[in-house]
């Protein structure tokens, strides 16, 4: 099957309708961090307190979104992020309020914290739902999987792109309030359609019932949650790199701008891995992603002009998401049946986690070196990436192989 039929094929049996919701669900988390920068700073006038509820928020929703997977694992993802959309809207629109309203710095901190907790990881969620949206097609279920893996990751990236620039968009047209409102709205009308569309009672159907047996942290998994952990201080690094050279180069706008190239690469690179020979299995593509991220990321250190950092940044935004794609698939074929949800929200979170190590550290770096302080903090974990990779190659190819949940049991057509 050709990618292009492969995507044709997952698109009608999820509907047209689910695709849309679960993409334009994502963007409020995409919205959220920046928007909470922008917001809190303006309004308090401390870029400290800005970053402090910014990093609360990212912080808070990488730990809680474990949590939310293994409770959709155990009761279904319907109430879970039902309840999730509905506390993280309230939870922006109540830091909008509170934001303005002058109270202590603490509590914003804190409410930024709560909506962060609460707000639903789409992404990771919508990938529990694709395998039993594909049981019925057992012969082609391995490509099918392969082909909405792939999406997933190019849908993450796009939303990580568009999110930002709509965003920008609302804040230059209005203001950071409706910005963080319209984020909230979106949430609480998509997180919602989410939740309650038909695909989600899919997820908890021809499940093994949970046993105190089942182990989701083997030694496959952790090596995935660390690569997992470097692309996110990859992320981090590079924006705050791009946003000091930029800043320099009395073009502080164009940051944004320049990040989101490597979510423009990532995208059109992640579609294309559909279309890799099974042959090329999931443990060689992330050996190969992993060693074009230390290749490719190289270049920054060298780099001092945004015009080239727009080049450098775009070039290697065509290894993040198969490198992604790959570390995700592993961790669907890795996990117990029962812990699915839990296993790519973990993985989700620890991109999150790695994306505030990253910003951090290259901050420090920054204030001394300037933009190669940060930048050497991205080839540190593309290199680190590599070696992990390259170490841990007789762990990860024990799940990397022929997918090994072939479908054996039909469900009912979704329309």
């Amino acid at each position: 099957m050709s990618p292009i039929a492969s995507y044709r094929r997952l698109f009608s049996l999820a509907g047209p309708l689910y695709v849309a919701v679960a993409f334009v669900a994502r963007l409020p988390l995409a919205m959220a961090q920046m928007g909470t920068l922008l917001l809190v700073a303006g309004t308090t006038g401390s870029y400290g307190v800005g970053g402090g509820a910014a990093g609360a928020l990212a912080v808070a929703n990488a730990v809680g979104a474990p949590v939310a997977g293994s409770l959709a694992d155990r009761v279904g993802q319907r109430s879970v992020v039902l309840v999730q959309s509905v506390l993280g809207g309230l939870g922006l629109i109540a830091l909008v309020v509170l934001a303005h309203a002058q109270v202590v710095p603490w509590l914003v901190v804190a409410t930024a914290g709560l909506a962060g907790a609460a707000m639903p990881q789409i992404g990771p969620l919508a990938r529990v739902r694709w395998r039993p949206i594909t049981r019925e097609q057992a012969h082609h279920q391995p490509r099918l999987m392969e082909a909405a893996f792939s999406y997933e990751g190019a849908a993450d990236e796009a939303s990580f792109v568009l999110g930002p620039a709509l965003l920008g968009l609302l804040v230059v047209v209005a203001s950071p309030e409706l910005a963080l409102v319209i984020a909230a709205s979106v949430l609480l009308v998509f997180g919602c359609a989410f939740a309650l569309h038909h695909t989600a009672r899919l997820t908890h159907a021809h499940r093994p019932a949970p046993h105190a047996g089942v182990r989701l942290l083997t030694a496959a998994f952790v090596v995935l949650l660390v690569a997992q952990l470097l692309i996110g201080v990859v992320f981090g690094s590079i924006q705050t790199g791009t946003t000091v050279l930029a800043t320099v180069a009395g073009q502080a706008g164009v940051a944004g701008l320049v990040h989101a190239s490597l979510g423009v690469g990532s995208v059109v690179a992640g579609l294309a891995v559909a279309a890799l020979p099974p042959r090329f299995t999931y443990a060689s593509r992330v050996l190969v992603a992993a060693l074009g991220l230390a290749l490719l990321s190289l270049p920054l250190l060298v780099t001092d002009t945004l015009a080239t950092l727009f080049v450098v940044v775009l070039v290697l935004g065509f290894v993040v998401a198969p490198y992604m794609i790959s570390v995700f698939m592993l961790g669907e074929r890795s996990a117990p049946v029962q812990r699915v949800g839990a296993a790519m929200t973990l993985l989700a979170g620890a991109t999150g986690i790695g994306y505030a190590v990253g910003s951090a550290v290259a901050g420090r770096l920054a204030d001394v070196h300037g933009h190669p302080g940060a930048f050497t903090v991205t080839v540190g974990a593309g290199v680190s990436a590599a070696v992990l990779a390259v170490v841990a190659q007789p762990v990860v190819r024990r799940i990397g192989g022929p997918d090994p949940r072939p479908a054996t049991q039909p469900v009912a057509a979704l329309r």
